[in-house]
């Protein structure tokens, strides 16, 4: 599904250089189950947004499902983000003045799809993530792990082939955040999604079938 090659990226700071990544070498099969970890700082996150096609290495490729990322246009990776990824966030991201229904819809309103069917898709995910009973609640109408659950679903409504969570438990207790690991495995394994998790917390990176450590910039053993 994904391959990153000698991945670097490097941010100045005034005279400084920021080597947040410095040659990251990974693997991710198409159906995995996958935790980045490592310390604040470590580059976890940048890694994730360049899998995603979100930002550019400054040097390095990513091929995403065959595709050699540095080689096509920002046309042709808005399309790849918009129909093969799902992103999750820490923050949620989600618009306080919609609905919930309203939140998951959004990713489809650049594809056309009718309003019916994407209707019932979102009513669907909404209820596999256990909000059947809070669609038409706003943002500051839910707890933290609800608008998660809305975040997840909303990820979800373009069936992407692999979704990319940045510290999806990091808003939410500790409870409520082994609920939401629980949802992601259940995905994963119902559905075949292929899920990369973003974590500095152990017991999550214990729910997925793989971790990747990340120190310094660089994969550690």
């Amino acid at each position: 599904m994904i391959e990153a090659i000698n991945l670097k990226k490097y941010y100045k700071m005034g005279p400084v250089v920021v080597k947040a990544l410095n040659g990251v070498n990974m693997r991710v099969e198409n159906g995995e189950f996958v935790s980045i970890m490592g310390p604040s700082g470590s580059g976890k996150s940048t890694l994730l947004n360049l899998l995603g096609a979100l930002d550019k290495p400054s040097s390095g490729t990513v091929f995403f499902d065959g595709i050699d990322l540095s080689r096509v246009d920002e046309a042709v990776l808005y399309r790849l983000r918009r129909k093969k990824v799902g992103f999750v966030f820490q923050s949620f991201n989600l618009i306080p003045t919609l609905s919930a229904i309203e939140n998951v819809l959004i990713p489809l309103v650049p594809t056309g799809t009718p309003k019916m069917r994407g209707y019932r898709k979102a009513k669907e995910l909404l209820e596999t993530v256990g909000l059947e009973k809070r669609m038409l609640h706003k943002p500051s109408e839910m707890s933290g792990g609800e608008q998660q659950r809305v975040a997840m679903a909303r990820a979800l409504v373009n069936d992407p082939s692999i979704i990319l969570a940045d510290e999806p438990t990091g808003n939410v207790d500790s409870r409520t955040g082994k609920e939401i690991m629980s949802l992601l495995s259940d995905l994963n394994q119902r559905m075949g999604t292929t899920l990369i998790v973003v974590t500095h917390d152990p017991e999550i990176g214990k729910a997925t079938q793989r971790t990747i450590q990340l120190k310094d910039g660089k994969i550690v053993d």
